[in-house]
């Protein structure tokens, strides 16, 4: 391209990388675009919060927008940005027409983070006790988010499993897709040095945000179906579990008599990462790559899950641990890695191979940089031969912008 490249970040959030995988995947992104001399600017309509991250203090532009307001329009014109990339479906529904009209020769990347309906369908199917089923996966925020990805150009994907359910129950043209995980720097010798020791550490833990969902339903699994076997066992040990924004309800689950302690936010998630002897994420519904998981590979600390929280992250490499979605081979598996130091250890290598070989940022960033300067280079042409997204995006331009456009003079 000839001139710099300017990029536009509408956010659904300001990012918070301490409390959510979202945020941390946010920022990863922020630096790919940076290295590459691109100026960033990050806008959301959100409020400002107690625990966001300062994207100023890195050199990005912060620009506070507003929700079915055509103040967006004059900002994105006047910024008149080269690319512009939606963090979530729900973001590109709102300010997606807008762009395209504004800015037409802008590159439009949706973020998807997890897929939202493959989620929400696991969760319920999960609460109803039903395996899930193909029509299942057919539903209304399935249709909402499939229609994002068909709008834009380019959709970004942190899940190998998700790139292959869009390609094969939802028949999306594979050239719209991106597989690009979360982008972590390699462990070498000075990290793992750098590590307790089997001896050094203690407890179990689960970390995760409580607004979501997944996380909140694993705790209270963990505590009704899995705890009470391991503290007949282990009765000194502790279940310490952290997680950003926990309820009353979550705060009533806290019992010290039985060693099952609810934590709060961690001020550092790897300093407590790394303390612990074994991560436990009993994940019975959810999507994408869990950050927890990842987060217990680069703090050298061997976990147990089940098929739903390991998705797509190890590839064809042995676990961090353990894999399983039966609850007595589950606790089996929890003491074991717990008392176990040779099988510990080994755990432990399984975790620095699966981040050295399938996350480290070296392997992907290039990569994706060429994708992008591809896309744009051929813009016309990719986005000819992606014709449902035109008849997609003729379409809900003109219902979502006299939507917006009626909430608009509403407000007024």
């Amino acid at each position: 391209m000839d001139r710099p490249q300017n990029i536009l970040i509408i956010g659904f959030v300001w990012p918070e990388p301490n409390s959510s995988g979202a945020g941390t995947r946010m920022l990863q992104l922020i630096e790919v675009f940076q290295q590459q001399g691109w100026k960033v600017t990050f806008a959301s309509a959100a409020a400002d919060s107690e625990f966001m991250f300062d994207v100023t203090s890195i050199g990005v532009e912060k620009v506070s927008i507003v929700l079915n307001d055509s103040s967006f329009d004059a900002f994105v014109k006047a910024l008149d940005p080269s690319i512009v990339l939606f963090d979530r479906f729900m973001v590109e529904e709102q300010f997606g027409w807008r762009v395209a009209e504004n800015c037409p020769d802008a590159l439009r990347i949706l973020d998807t983070i997890d897929l939202h309906s493959l989620r929400l369908s696991r969760q319920k199917a999960s609460k109803a006790g039903l395996d899930l089923s193909r029509d299942a996966l057919f539903s209304d925020t399935a249709k909402r988010e499939i229609a994002s990805i068909l709008r834009s150009d380019l959709s970004l994907l942190i899940s190998e499993t998700e790139m292959d359910l869009l390609k094969s129950q939802f028949k999306i043209d594979p050239q719209l897709l991106y597989y690009l995980p979360f982008l972590v720097d390699p462990i070498d010798a000075i990290t793992q040095s750098d590590w307790p020791t089997f001896q050094d550490r203690k407890d179990f833990i689960f970390i995760g945000n409580f607004l979501h969902e997944p996380n909140w339903d694993a705790v209270q699994f963990l505590k009704s179906h899995i705890w009470p076997s391991i503290r007949k066992q282990l009765p000194e040990a502790s279940m310490r579990i952290y997680g950003a924004y926990p309820s009353q309800k979550v705060l009533q689950l806290h019992n010290a008599k039985d060693n099952f302690l609810i934590m709060g936010r961690a001020e550092n998630a790897a300093d407590v990462v790394k303390k612990a002897r074994v991560v436990i994420a009993p994940m019975r519904f959810g999507a994408g790559s869990k950050t927890k998981l990842l987060e217990a590979m680069q703090c050298g600390t061997p976990s147990v899950t089940t098929s739903i929280g390991a998705e797509s992250m190890s590839g064809i490499l042995p676990w961090n641990g353990v894999i399983t979605d039966e609850i007595p081979q589950m606790v089996t598996a929890i003491i074991q890695l717990f008392a176990d130091e040779k099988l510990w250890k080994q755990a432990q290598q399984n975790g620095i191979a699966i981040v050295n070989t399938r996350y480290s940022k070296v392997l992907f960033v290039q990569n994706f940089i060429h994708r992008i300067l591809s896309v744009q280079t051929n813009l016309k042409t990719h986005r000819e031969s992606n014709f449902f997204g035109a008849i997609l995006q003729h379409h809900t331009m003109a219902s979502t912008k006299y939507m917006s456009k009626w909430i608009e003079e509403k407000n007024k």
